[in-house]
């Protein structure tokens, strides 16, 4: 009865402190230190520098669309190789699709090979084609389908295209909201097709070795996960544990209050 006198005002206090004891529990399981979390532990505290040995520029591949805009001194004859726009003066982009052979066609000019270069390679290309046609013709071409997938222990996963057909694992993942705290730092796998070939990379977010990795850059279609850490694991164990005890103790509570036994 005294227990009784003491909770009733508060019948929900015995509830909550059941939860609480759930959630130190927890909490003790997946004890998450700096060392797990932190990026890039091996730059020193003095100011350094580390020499950029790589720059990286789209390769198209089969299966990309591009967007193509020509311009000549002629803007009646370079309207043959644009779409009409809705008014009558403006010109926009046509898009063309890199079949298997890796070629677009255009047209007059017919067939173009595009794949295996960069954006500024198939430019080039399509101009020496367009000269038979355009006086000092000029070419804007972009890769309008450069994506990347981010998967796993980040804040939010999903697909994201990029417009200027560059960005590295660092940008990706900050596009995605950063990792989660119970992500795993070490490991991070980057899955990417090239040359008829699946290829797959571990990446240490840890390390300032990654500036200098073939990964660091990431290419169209390329996959990123985030594999979840030991934190995470203990966590999730824990909670299946505790929770059958903790669903039991609040309806054994409920039970009590309701039919007045304390």
């Amino acid at each position: 009865m005294v227990f009784r006198r003491i909770f009733a005002p508060m019948k929900f206090r015995p509830a909550l402190l059941l939860l609480l004891l759930s959630s130190v529990l927890l909490l003790s399981e997946s004890c998450i230190t700096r060392k797990d979390i932190s990026y890039f532990q091996d730059i020193s505290d003095t100011i350094s520098t580390q020499r950029i040995t790589q720059e990286f520029e789209a390769v198209i591949q089969p299966g990309d669309i591009l967007s193509i805009h020509v311009t000549s001194l002629s803007a009646e004859a370079s309207s043959f190789f644009n779409v009409q726009g809705e008014k009558a003066d403006q010109q926009v982009a046509n898009t063309y699709l890199v079949d298997a052979s890796g070629t677009i066609e255009m047209p007059l000019i017919g067939e173009v090979q595009v794949a295996g270069g960069t954006s500024q390679v198939a430019k080039q290309h399509i101009k020496d084609k367009l000269e038979q046609y355009l006086v000092n013709p000029t070419v804007n071409l972009r890769i309008r389908n450069f994506k990347v997938t981010v998967l796993g222990e980040v804040q939010q996963p999903g697909v994201y295209t990029i417009p200027n057909e560059k960005i590295t694992l660092v940008e990706a993942l900050g596009l995605a909201g950063d990792l989660t705290i119970f992500a795993k730092r070490i490991d991070v796998l980057v899955v990417r097709e090239q040359n008829g070939e699946r290829q797959f990379f571990k990446a240490d977010l840890r390390s300032k070795e990654l500036f200098e990795s073939d990964y660091y850059y990431l290419h169209s279609n390329d996959i990123v996960y985030v594999e979840p850490g030991k934190g995470k694991i203990a966590s999730a164990d824990a909670w299946y544990r505790i929770l059958p005890i903790v669903l039991s103790g609040l309806s054994t509570i409920a039970l009590f209050l309701r039919v007045g036994t304390f």
